[in-house]
């Protein structure tokens, strides 16, 4: 829809149709709230939320008591009995954390301790022998099995929260850009997109992914302090031609410097590897330089050694959207309410990288005690 050139007042306004802001809709218009979510794009999820692996992590690395790992944990339980729900597809494939190395094991039984901390109980620790047996093709001297590590349709996903949402009565507006608000601590904020329509919101839900920080410093009336200094981290991924001996994801244990890169499936089964780490200034580049496919080989052979040479072909690229730079230990979500900033009705949420996806239920759950708090 389009928006009127003189809106009338309206209940929440959430700025973001990626997962995360779909999800906060739904939650609050389930609630009987009129919630018009504001998407800049000419459709939904076309950001963050389809730049990923899809993937529904079971929690394991985050640090104990933080946000990232309460909300995976609970999201990802909300997400497997939504999709079973609403019939999004998907599929609890399992995933192996794999030692590549002799000097890696005692690490594997680190990780399983800290996920158990976590209250991820169910990770499974194998021999080499026990995990070729799942996955013949693999190498590797011991591994983790994570059963509750699944992948998700994501666009299937968002397309079920916003017929969730609109069935309660609110709505997604596309094509409509917010250029700035003014926040009032006594009545409703005022919010202006870009082509000069104002709306009068009692609440203001700053879901923008990529562009929260930079939105959040264009609310007048929000102190500049609470908004975080962005960074950005594009994630190139490499698909597999042909078809992949695995029929789990397999991830390598973190070494010093990243993550390593990852085989993710798809639902059809189609391999694709990585997200590896670019630090960008230009959060729009997407493009995917075929030269980094040298060092994915190198990676992927750690534990899949008969990888075929030119099977490895440049795929698509996302943008993490972290407010930690280069260097620096990664930050945990960082969702902003009333009861942090002093604004009523104003919710900001910043730095929502993985598990942002796995997390978007719990999230949205959090979002709404803010609300009413």
């Amino acid at each position: 829809m389009s928006l009127p050139l003189q809106a009338e007042p309206v209940d929440v306004v959430v700025i973001g149709a990626g997962v995360v802001g779909l999800a906060v809709a739904r939650a609050l218009a389930l609630e009987g709230r009129e919630v018009w979510v504001l998407e800049a794009q000419d459709s939904i999820g076309s950001g963050i939320s389809a730049r990923n692996s899809e993937v529904i992590h079971a929690g394991i690395y985050y640090p104990q008591g933080s946000l990232k790992a309460r909300l995976c944990l609970q999201g990802r339980q909300m997400l497997y009995a939504y999709c079973e729900a609403r019939k999004v597809a998907h599929r609890r494939c399992g995933k192996l954390l794999v030692a590549t190395s002799p000097a890696q094991l005692a690490d594997l039984t680190r990780v399983q301790a800290s996920a158990r901390a976590n209250g991820v109980d169910d990770l499974q620790l194998l021999s080499a022998a026990q995990a070729l047996a799942l996955e013949p093709a693999l190498h590797c001297h011991g591994a983790l099995l994570s059963p509750s590590t699944g992948i998700v349709d994501s666009h299937g996903l968002m397309l079920a929260l916003q017929a969730d949402l609109e069935n309660a009565g609110s709505q997604v507006v596309l094509h409509t850009a917010v250029d700035r608000a003014a926040l009032s601590h006594t009545g409703r904020h005022q919010v202006w997109t870009q082509d000069g329509t104002s709306l009068a919101a009692r609440s203001v839900v700053n879901a923008a992914g990529l562009s929260a920080p930079a939105l959040a410093r264009r609310l007048e009336g929000l102190a500049a302090h609470h908004v975080p200094r962005e960074f950005f981290a594009k994630g190139n991924y490499f698909s597999l031609t042909g078809k992949a001996p695995f029929q789990r994801l397999v991830y390598p244990l973190p070494e010093p410097g990243g993550l390593g890169v990852h085989l993710t499936l798809d639902l059809a089964g189609q391999a694709k590897f990585g997200p590896d780490v670019q630090w960008v200034d230009d959060a729009t580049d997407y493009s995917v330089d075929p030269s980094r496919g040298a060092a994915f080989y190198t990676e992927v052979r750690k534990y899949w050694p008969a990888l075929p040479e030119g099977t490895l072909q440049p795929a698509y690229a996302g943008i993490r959207p972290k407010i930690s730079g280069p260097g620096q230990q990664a930050a945990d979500f960082c969702v902003q309410g009333p009861q942090t900033h002093g604004v009523p009705g104003l919710v900001n949420l910043f730095g929502i990288e993985s598990p942002g996806l796995t997390s978007a239920l719990a999230l949205a759950e959090l979002v709404s005690a803010l609300l009413k708090d």
